[in-house]
């Protein structure tokens, strides 16, 4: 692969991450939420196309199951357990489960094994 191919793929997957961007802020705003799961598809379509990363911070706000766009309260439910926070979709019952203080463990580890 040449030097130029290899720009344009880097720019193509910041033109792809500006859209996905673009598309969460829309179904936030949206206030049917068959368009805002519209949205959230037409996002993962883009990062699955081209290989794309999606944020974290965008991987919490949607259910991986039935792509619903999740809304504290309106379309999940958010419950901590045992360290852990449970996003629970209203839509198809699906759950998602994240750890509580991940960078707090993260920075334990790593005073750890510096020791």
């Amino acid at each position: 692969m040449n030097k130029r191919m290899f720009g344009l793929k880097k720019q193509a997957k910041e033109i792809s991450r500006e859209r996905i961007e673009i598309l969460f802020n829309e179904a936030k705003k949206a206030k049917n939420p068959e368009t805002a799961k519209r949205y959230v598809q037409l996002a993962r379509k883009i990062s699955t196309r081209t290989k794309t990363k999606m944020p974290a911070s965008f991987k919490i706000q949607f259910c991986k199951k039935c792509n619903a766009y999740l809304v504290p309260g309106k379309s999940c439910t958010i419950r901590t357990r045992n360290k852990k926070i449970v996003y629970t979709c209203l839509a198809c019952n699906a759950r998602k489960i994240v750890p509580f203080a991940r960078e707090k463990a993260q920075e334990a580890k790593q005073k750890h094994l510096a020791h």
